[in-house]
């Protein structure tokens, strides 16, 4: 819905029909979790190839065939990708992913042989109360059961690479949004929040992030006022145990280079969403995602608005896997619901 301010234009975008990164045609998401061990792993799967990117401003990544996504690679497309708990021990959910699309005849075309191509990245959940005395590596499984599971509908909060993930003060989890612009064009994120800073502002139940809420997805409680913008992060207990892992997704025509672009303008929507973000202690990284169904009537504008409404689903998605994270057994750090009241 295109609406006037003076001489100038602005449109209306508002959440797809589930609010959800499969709102974009053609992705669905498939969550595992091993309430145990407080970890787990979450396929985004193309029900075709897709073209894909990536855009890492973290200080420590975690990552499998991330540089296969560099725009003057060989490989233009992928199958899917996978955000996983587990730090180094869950890129082998990837195997998993791999294994059950070479099952399905998928891949890669090389001399005969399919070659599945799964992206993957990771992050350090490996002291957050769950028992990590496994005997072999429980990620392959974790991925297969994730790609099994895959669908248009899926839980969001304490599931997936989001099971045992925390913030700097609350639990974190497994986020997503989505906007549908002006042109038609679909936008969709999937997050998981395992970040040193906080997604809210100090004890409040205010979301940084709430200057972008729509809907009053994660609680309605609007803008913070007087907060203290001179209180120092307090990183020495979360040295080297955090990532936030992002993919971006849309349905428009995209090259490999405009993919990461949108990847990298999503980044914006991290920074509005915790703080801090990109320290050299996290992970940070966004995957981009386009299966090429809308051909962008306007390349340069049409990739700018693409930016805008990727930092801003994102930003939204943060929110709602804290929003949305739940108590377990064990857990070291406080749900968002703790801090909550009723309006």
């Amino acid at each position: 819905m295109e609406q006037l301010q003076g001489t100038k234009r602005s449109f209306v975008i508002l959440p797809g029909a589930r609010n959800l990164i499969t709102d974009v045609a053609g992705l669905r998401v498939g969550n595992a979790s091993d309430v145990k061990i407080k970890t787990g792993c979450t396929v985004l799967l193309g029900d075709k190839p897709f073209t894909a990117g990536v855009h890492i401003m973290g200080g420590a990544p975690g990552t499998r065939e991330a540089a296969l996504l560099e725009p003057d690679k060989l490989v233009q497309e992928v199958d899917a990708l996978v955000l996983s708990g587990g730090s180094a021990f869950g890129l082998d959910a990837a195997s998993g992913v791999v294994d059950s699309l070479r099952k399905q005849g998928r891949g890669f075309d090389v001399g005969g042989q399919k070659v599945p191509i799964v992206p993957a990245a990771i992050l350090f959940d490996l002291l957050n109360g769950g028992d990590k005395n496994w005997s072999a590596n429980p990620y392959s499984s974790l991925g297969h059961a994730a790609f099994e599971a895959a669908d248009t509908d899926f839980e969001l909060g304490t599931v997936g690479a989001g099971t045992g993930a925390t913030t700097q003060t609350l639990k974190g989890g497994l986020g997503s949004a989505s906007l549908v612009l002006e042109s038609g064009v679909t936008v969709g994120a999937l997050v998981a929040v395992n970040a040193l800073g906080s997604a809210t502002v100090g004890n409040r139940p205010q979301f940084w992030a709430g200057p972008f809420e729509m809907n009053n997805e994660f609680g309605g409680f609007g803008v913070v006022q007087n907060f203290d913008p001179s209180i120092e992060p307090r990183p020495e207990a979360k040295l080297g145990e955090s990532t936030t892992i992002a993919i971006i997704a849309t349905d428009a025509l995209l090259t490999q280079a405009q993919a990461t672009r949108m990847a990298t303008a999503a980044h914006d929507g991290m920074a509005r969403a915790i703080v801090p973000s990109h320290t050299p202690l996290d992970g940070d990284l966004v995957f981009a995602a386009a299966t090429g169904e809308k051909p962008l009537s306007d390349p340069v504008f049409d990739a700018l608005r693409l930016g805008h409404a990727a930092a801003v689903c994102l930003a939204r998605a943060i929110a709602r896997a804290v929003y949305s994270a739940t108590p377990a057994p064990g857990d070291t750090l406080p749900c968002w619901s703790a801090i909550s009241s009723p309006r």
